[in-house]
């Protein structure tokens, strides 16, 4: 079962910005968009581990900050040439608040 939870009001996540969400163990970069479309990745690169909240959001993506692989912020993958791919979590905007889809497991030990 999925869950709809509130992270924050749109106006909170800066443009070209992102915020941390914390879940069972996993955190989640929520990113924010120059026109204010929301994307929610694990916030680790698939190359390294990097903190990919930290890198640069250009277009739909994210450069991480450790070795600037490209990460697509819709999909998850890593532009070519690198390989690989992170987990991505929809998100909806509503009544200028900003929602996370989550499953019952990842609900646990929620920070926001």
């Amino acid at each position: 079962m999925t869950h709809w939870v509130k992270v924050a009001p749109l106006n909170e996540i800066p443009a070209l910005g992102a915020r941390i969400v914390r879940s069972k163990g996993i955190e989640i970069g929520v990113f924010r968009l120059e026109d204010d479309r929301i994307f929610a990745i694990n916030n680790q690169c698939p190359h390294k581990g990097g903190p990919l909240s930290e890198g640069i959001v250009y277009g739909d993506k994210i450069a991480c900050p450790m070795h600037s692989w490209k990460i697509s912020l819709i999909d998850g993958k890593a532009e070519e040439p690198d390989v690989g791919q992170t987990a991505c979590f929809n998100t909806k905007v509503e009544n200028g608040f900003v929602y996370l889809e989550l499953k019952d497991p990842e609900l646990k030990d929620l920070e926001l």
